[in-house]
This record gives structure tokens, sequence and C-alpha cells, in this order.
């Protein structure tokens, strides 16, 4: 069973494009174990921030006006990450076109074996109950339509593509004591959380690497689902927070669980935090 502890060294060669909070957590990973990593970031100064960590980075525009994209060193790695986020709060629509874009690229230059999208939970939006890698999508939504026609993009690539549907992800510099921090209230206080720690979010994109699974769609969430007001209440008692208000409206509850059962079955994988009330 794969663990993301595992010591075993690999050869990868990995392009990881949009190379941010868990990018980077992903190319450490990857270089402690012996692999090729190039990062991107649209912004000079993170780039500059990647070298200086010691992380292989160029600067990759994306959408592009460059007919030479392809030409681009990261779409002449084996295994590319795509980590761009759809910046949905700053008004963008055109998160399915730089998807395009990228997929295209890898395509024309023909080096690339598999391509993994770091896709969101948030495409569930309008569902209740338990929902999973094969519930249909209210692609009504304007949001969900959007990451369901990216996500459509890198299915098609040839030979091998996937989509990791991540939840909330928590880790280091994103305890949730800093939502409570920040919001001060708790909506929707009773409906089921859907997290997972960036550790295992690391270690799923690393099995996908190293297990030659198949192409399709994977959910990463752990198997905490306590409700909001009891996750937030658990993480503000384990870092004392007493200006922390924590409000019971539940008027506007949803009651949706994210199955994460296809991952850990279908890429073997062991979490290391299953449980992230022990966490806090």
């Amino acid at each position: 069973m794969y663990n993301a502890n595992d010591t075993e060294q690999t050869d990868l060669s990995v392009g990881i494009i949009g190379c941010g909070w868990l990018g980077k957590a992903l190319a450490v990973a990857l270089i402690e174990k012996g692999g090729s990593i190039l990062a991107t970031s649209s912004k000079q100064e993170n780039v500059d921030k990647l070298i200086q960590q010691g992380i292989n980075a160029q600067q990759l525009l994306v959408p592009s006006q460059n007919e030479q994209l392809s030409q681009q060193d990261v779409f002449a790695q084996h295994y590319l990450v795509i980590a761009i986020t759809p910046q949905f709060k700053k008004g963008r629509t055109d998160y399915a076109d730089k998807i395009a874009q990228l997929v295209n690229a890898a395509q024309k230059r023909g080096i690339t074996q598999r391509i993994i999208m770091l896709s969101t939970t948030g495409v569930y939006q309008g569902l209740t109950g338990i929902v999973n890698e094969e519930s249909r999508l209210n692609t009504t939504i304007a949001k969900v339509a959007m990451i369901e026609a990216a996500e459509q993009v890198v299915l098609k690539f040839k030979p091998q593509a996937n989509v990791i549907r991540l939840a909330g992800l928590l880790g280091p510099d994103r305890h949730p004591r800093k939502f409570v921090l920040a919001n001060k209230t708790l909506t929707d206080s009773m409906a089921p959380v859907n997290f997972i720690h960036q550790q295992d979010a690391v270690g799923l994109i690393e099995s996908l690497l190293t297990t030659g699974a198949n192409s399709g769609i994977f959910n990463g969430v752990c198997d905490t689902h306590v409700s909001k007001r009891h996750f937030y209440q658990v993480a503000t008692k384990a870092l004392p927070l007493d200006a922390a208000v924590l409000s019971s409206n539940g008027a506007n509850d949803i009651d949706k669980i994210v199955s994460g059962d296809k991952a850990k079955q279908g890429l073997n994988y062991k979490f290391i935090y299953p449980e992230l009330l022990t966490w806090l």
C-alpha cells in the first residue's frame, strides 16, 4: 500500500504548473526522493522565491499569445501537474481556456505521458447526500460548468490523464483557527466538513505518478465529516481563541459528504491523516 512517507527513490521528471502552497510541498517531496522537478508560476517574484528554496522554476504566462508555448521547458517533462486556480473571486471566466492551452501544448510537444489536474470538490456545489466521482454535476451553476469543462479537456489527453478533486486543504499555515480569526462567524454550522491535509494531497498525487493508475477522476478527501461547528470548536480549543464567536446559524445547512473511497481503493493509498480531529 502506498504511503506518502515511503522513501524509495524515483527518477520522475515532473512539471508543476502553478506552483503555489500545495505545488511547493509536492516539489519538495519529489526532490527529496530524487525526482527532477521544474515548477512554474505566472509571477516572477514567486519564481525567484522557489529558486531560493532550491526548486528549479521558470515563469509561465497563461493564457499565452505565444504560438511556441509548447516549446517551453515545462512541456519537456514526462509528467505534468496542473495546479492553477480558477480565480473565480477575481471575476475570471477563462479557466477552461487556460487548461486547454496547457493540454494542447503538451499534446503538441509529445513528450508528456500523463497530466494530473488538481481540481476541487467545489464541483459538487448544489448536490446533497454522499457524492462521488460518478455523481451527476449541477452544471446549471456557472462555476460548476466551468470547472467541469476544464476537467473534461484534461481527461481527453493521451496517453493518460487524471483529475484529483481536492477537498478543503489544511496543513502548515492553514490551520482552521485562521478561518475563525478572519471570519468570526460560521455559517451553515451543522453541515458536514470535507477536508484533506496537505501531506495526503501530496501523497495522492505521488501515488498517481508512481503506481501507473488508469486515467480518470479521483476525490481527495479524508474520513472526517463532522459538523462544521464541532470541527471548528475542536480547532479553537486546540489553539485557544478567546475572541472567536462560532455562530449556530444553520438555516441554509447543506448536507453533502464527499466520498474518498475510490482514491483509497484505486490508488491503494493509506492516509497519513485520515481523522483530522486528531491532527487538530
